[in-house]
């Protein structure tokens, strides 16, 4: 899960394996697998980090065989 900002400041978590898309034109907009979309305060740079360090976090708790 993700911690990001809607544009009313409010703040909220999403799984970031259901992002499909991120775009900025010019706000920051999240289309997720389910089709529903999400306009974000963050950019698309911050996200896709966001998405990626939460990604390496799982892949840590992974055993090692």
């Amino acid at each position: 899960m993700i911690t990001l900002t809607r544009l009313n400041d409010k703040k909220f978590v999403v799984n970031a394996d259901l992002i499909r898309f991120v775009e900025e034109n010019p706000d920051t907009t999240i289309t997720l697998t389910t089709g529903d979309k999400i306009i974000v305060k963050e950019t698309m740079r911050d996200v896709v980090a966001s998405a990626v360090d939460y990604g390496r976090s799982l892949r840590r708790l992974m055993p090692v065989t």
